[in-house]
């Protein structure tokens, strides 16, 4: 959720298996409807800041345990994430390091789905 400004939220499902792997819905959130996105553990998550000075914070159910991250290049074509006109993207080294969805998929690295 943004203390000050708005993002858009990506939310990815990348759990092997599962029905809706590979889609996605973003979301927009911003500080003047304090609206909170939920999600689920094996979705896949990310983030672009539509106002400059936007911070966000998130609340975790755990410590941070980067052996239990998915890192999955966020401009990886098959997921083709529809990014806003005219907003300049400013990626880290990590994110632009990450294995597209399908090579983590033939390298066995992500969540398995576990149908409800």
């Amino acid at each position: 959720m943004p203390l000050t400004g708005s993002i858009i939220d990506f939310v990815v499902d990348i759990r092997e298996g599962s029905p809706t792997f590979g889609q996605w819905e973003g979301v927009t959130l911003d500080s003047k409807n304090h609206d909170a996105v939920l999600i689920e553990p094996g979705l896949g998550h990310a983030f672009i800041a539509l106002d400059d000075l936007t911070t966000v914070t998130y609340l975790v159910t755990d410590s941070h345990r980067p052996e239990r991250e998915h890192g999955i290049n966020p401009l990886d074509g098959d997921i083709a994430l529809t990014f806003p006109a005219g907003i300049e993207l400013a990626l880290s080294d990590k994110d632009l390091s990450a294995p597209t969805l399908a090579e983590a998929l033939a390298a066995g690295s992500l969540p398995k789905w576990e149908g409800r």
